[in-house]
């Protein structure tokens, strides 16, 4: 990349950041434990590794498969009525539960499934032996569009939970059915692996070309996995 291109690009989403910055600070964080610890949870009660019966019981609902929404299951116990993927894995689709949220009685911004502020989808993905194997969280883009407008913001999230060195990111450029968006065109793809954990993270910020200034691409998706299960 051209580094004039880059510098004025840093430019940008520096501006961004620091304009949303009270959003991000009064946001919960991913887990409770350490901002660079991959030890502890990796989001709420959910923690790479833990078995299918330790998984809560209470504050979540609408449970899916995401490889196909017109099976709905009761809870996490019926994973295996899903569909498994080439590594035999079943990935389940959920949301919080405003009932179990106080603030949701109030605001009904609060019904919906957050993280660090930003409107969700949530699933754990699960083995054969009953272990969750891996959690994706993508930005909604179904969301209001004040809050999908900051979705690729989520990825800066995202990478300080996880620490910000050993990142490998490779960048596309602009063109096809893609191009900037205000100046900006994000469309990256970055992984990292810990002792513990193996991190797939993709985000994008462009247009397509002739599309309404109302309508882009905004987006954050992360999947944690266990580093046991990397190729």
């Amino acid at each position: 990349m051209n580094a004039g291109l880059a510098l004025l690009r840093r430019g940008r989403m520096a501006a961004a950041l620091f304009a949303i910055a009270g959003l991000l600070i009064a946001s919960a964080s991913f887990a409770a434990g350490a901002a660079t610890s991959d030890e502890g949870n990796d989001l709420r009660e959910f923690r790479i590794g833990m078995r299918v019966a330790d998984l809560p019981r209470a504050g979540y609902r609408d449970f899916v498969c995401v490889a196909d929404h017109a099976r709905k299951l009761a809870d996490w116990t019926g994973y295996r009525l899903c569909p498994a993927d080439a590594k035999g894995w079943r990935e389940i689709g959920f949301r919080y539960d405003p009932g179990a949220n106080p603030q949701a009685r109030f605001n009904a911004s609060d019904d919906a499934t957050k993280v660090a502020g930003h409107p969700v989808r949530l699933a754990l993905l699960i083995g054969d032996a009953g272990d969750v194997t891996g959690l994706r969280i993508a930005t909604d883009p179904e969301a209001p569009l004040y809050l999908r407008k900051k979705a690729f913001l989520l990825a800066d999230q995202v990478m300080a939970r996880y620490g910000r060195e050993g990142w490998h990111c490779v960048e596309a450029a602009p063109g096809g059915d893609a191009e900037p968006l205000g100046g900006v065109f994000i469309r990256e793809h970055c992984e990292k692996t810990t002792p513990t954990r193996h991190l797939i993270l993709d985000r994008a910020l462009y247009r397509h070309p002739g599309d309404d200034s109302r309508h882009f691409v905004n987006s954050t998706e992360i999947l944690i996995e266990s580093a046991a299960t990397k190729p």
